[in-house]
């Protein structure tokens, strides 16, 4: 499909949706169904998740030592995330917290899964839409048609520091992509100088190619004004929302350790609470037509596929964290930060930006980042300290854990009894948060670029693009059952030929 569609009179009168499914360039799988009206202008359009896996009810009767091991297996591009949030709930469960020793390595180890998960978006999902053009041709928009552009080299550069970034995470987690390093308390074993050593070479490596990425950006998308007037165009990739993310008590940047902050449309501060107190904070919506649920803020309210202050719907990915730090700890990527604040000043934008496609800007700065921050924690005296767990550990009662994955906040909560098996879980992860924030931009996109029964595969991909710049990962996003799971089943002849159609639901 290459060219522009252009329905006849019976088909406006007998095809009013559009399907694109597969979506593509996510993790997971999903679909957006668009509806016209009678004059063949975008009626609704909806972001649908099809999938369902209901990792929470599988956690329960599990020791809750193993979670950060389940719940590493929702999926290979986030499992450093998971991992993460289930340790520090079940430091909680276990009524501790790790040493410092083990809270270095954990940290260490952490910004590494952030280089490595971000790279991968960066150049395999999301560069193809700038880099080939939002409107190049399916056989060109992919990670082959970036690497034809941008040259061998800068590709193998790619590939070459994701397995540093990997490796990393092999030497501390003991595994690349399902590490088994943390226990309650602590983490399984110290890091000793040779290994500080290598580590720390992959350290410089991570941050000159992020270096190198912010350039790319800069001469790739900046350099280029129709890019920059579609990133800054409010019609289509723009809607006002509030914005979370974990920030330090002084509003910095952080991933790993602090308070969740919230920032309404206006750019005043909503909220800022611990991780233990979000249910204060936070609730879930259900719609009967996707099994992801719809986080909101509790103190707004629920209205629906709506933006705007009245609206209880937030964003939680790294445009939300570049609106609700103030700085960032690191000097590379603080100085990049300030840079992108006055280009929006310059705009006259001095609450928060709300433009959906400046993730992308927004991912790299943490790209650099992250890099630095784990460069910084593996030259740390506390990452080779041989006190590395707490022995005085009693299980029982509640544990929490919120760490901000590369798609968003992410909450582990579970309860467990005095054997330390859980006996109840939820999670709330990054791309949840994000549901409704996607609905309305996929929405709000397609409302303005299908016109008249005309479309085209470059314009159905620029509607795409709007859930892209979440980065979503459906895999682990599925939580929601609402009643008996619909399904249906066609049977065919011989010839591929429809025979019969059974559904439920």
């Amino acid at each position: 499909m290459t060219g522009p569609i252009i329905w006849d009179e019976k088909q406006k009168t007998d095809k009013k949706r559009i399907l694109i499914d597969p979506i593509t360039r996510l993790e997971g799988h999903g679909k957006i169904e668009i509806f016209l009206d009678d004059d063949g202008n975008v009626k609704n359009a909806y972001w649908q998740i099809p999938e369902l896996r209901g990792f929470e009810r599988f956690c329960i009767g599990r020791r809750v030592t193993e979670m950060n091991q389940i719940t590493a297996r929702l999926c290979g591009v986030c499992p450093g995330a998971h991992h993460m949030a289930a340790s520090k709930a079940a430091d909680g469960c276990y009524n501790t917290k790790p040493t410092e020793g083990a809270l270095a390595i954990r940290d260490a180890f952490f910004h590494a899964h952030f280089v490595h998960s971000h790279t991968a978006h960066f150049y395999a999902l999301a560069s193809a839409d700038f880099v080939c053009g939002p409107g190049a041709s399916v056989a060109e928009r992919n990670v082959l048609g970036v690497i034809d552009r941008v040259g061998l080299e800068l590709g193998g550069a790619v590939l070459k520091s994701r397995a540093k970034a990997q490796k990393i995470q092999a030497i501390i987690g003991g595994k690349p992509t399902h590490p088994v390093m943390s226990v309650p308390g602590g983490v399984t074993k110290p890091i000793n100088r040779e290994e500080q050593r290598e580590i720390l070479g992959y350290a410089d490596d991570l941050v000159e190619f992020a270096k190198t990425t912010m350039q790319v950006f800069k001469d790739v998308v900046l350099a280029n004004k129709d890019y920059v007037d579609i990133i800054t165009n409010t019609d289509l990739y723009y809607n006002e929302t509030y914005h979370m993310g974990m920030v330090t008590d002084k509003n910095e940047m952080e991933f790993h350790n602090g308070p969740i902050r919230v920032i309404a449309p206006d750019g005043s501060e909503f909220a800022k609470f611990d991780q233990y107190d979000h249910l204060d904070h936070i609730s879930e919506a259900v719609e009967e037509w996707s099994y992801e649920k719809f986080p909101y803020l509790k103190n707004v309210g629920y209205k629906g596929m709506v933006t705007g202050p009245d609206s209880g719907l937030y964003r939680a990915a790294p445009l939300a964290r570049f609106n609700t730090s103030d700085s960032i700890r690191t000097p590379l990527a603080q100085e990049e930060f300030a840079y992108a604040k006055g280009f929006f000043r310059d705009l006259g934008i001095t609450g928060p930006v709300q433009h959906t496609l400046v993730a992308h800007w927004a991912r790299v700065i943490e790209l650099l980042y992250a890099a630095e921050k784990c460069k910084m924690m593996v030259e740390d005296d506390k990452f080779l300290d041989p006190n590395i767990k707490q022995h005085d550990l009693q299980p029982g009662g509640r544990g929490v854990g919120v760490v901000e994955a590369p798609r968003g906040t992410l909450f582990h909560d579970y309860e467990c009894d005095e054997e330390g098996i859980v006996t109840k879980c939820n999670l709330i992860v990054g791309t949840t948060n994000n549901n409704g924030p996607i609905n309305c931009d996929v929405a709000k996109v397609a409302k303005g670029l299908i016109k008249n029964f005309e479309v085209s595969p470059g314009l159905l991909n620029m509607v795409e693009m709007a859930f892209r710049a979440y980065d979503p990962c459906n895999s682990c996003a599925t939580h929601s059952l609402p009643g008996q799971m619909p399904m249906t089943a066609e049977i065919r002849r011989a010839d591929g030929s429809v025979f019969d159609v059974v559904s439920r639901g």
